[in-house]
């Protein structure tokens, strides 16, 4: 009696956040997020979104460079999906940082990207308050009564002379 083992795909939800460097032009952009589908698609996977997170600045400078482009992602595929991603990131030169995260076992990656976008709202909202608070206090500034003093020659008792009372 013979026992086949049969190996079965299972596609897994990740997460990745990728930093590239700041000067990487649009088309560098692209072929990268190209090459990455291209992978994860061949490998039985799919891509759930891809988001731009904009320039940031770098916590920590990275081989001198203090700001970075931040992309985030979600898909689902299999673990040597994951492994082969990471051997095109490292070749790429263009790729100062990346990381991968298994969200859960076996399921979608639906509810961990209705979560993030909710998350996202919140921090936009936050940042939009505060950016209206700076304008609001800025134009407060700007409106004051108070323009720039004029030096009147007096001196401490007030005298236009300069300070010096006539003695005699």
């Amino acid at each position: 009696m013979a026992v086949s083992y049969e190996k079965v795909a299972i596609k897994r939800p990740y997460e990745a956040v990728i930093i590239m460097s700041p000067d990487a032009s649009d088309e560098q952009q692209k072929s990268l997020f190209t090459k990455n589908k291209e992978i994860i698609e061949g490998l039985g996977g799919s891509v759930v979104s891809v988001e731009t997170w904009g320039k940031r600045t770098l916590a920590n400078p990275i081989e001198k460079t203090k700001l970075g482009l931040y992309f985030h992602s979600y898909f689902e595929a299999q673990p040597s999906a994951v492994l082969e991603l990471e051997r095109t990131m490292r070749i790429n030169e263009k790729v100062l940082r990346f990381l991968h995260t298994k969200l859960g076992e076996e399921g979608s990656a639906a509810p961990y990207v209705e979560k993030y976008k909710e998350v996202l709202a919140e921090s936009v909202k936050r940042q939009q308050e505060a950016e209206a608070k700076l304008a609001k206090k800025k134009a407060a500034r700007s409106s004051s009564p108070r323009g720039p003093r004029k030096f009147d020659g007096g001196g401490r008792d007030g005298n236009r002379d300069g300070g010096s009372r006539d003695r005699g």
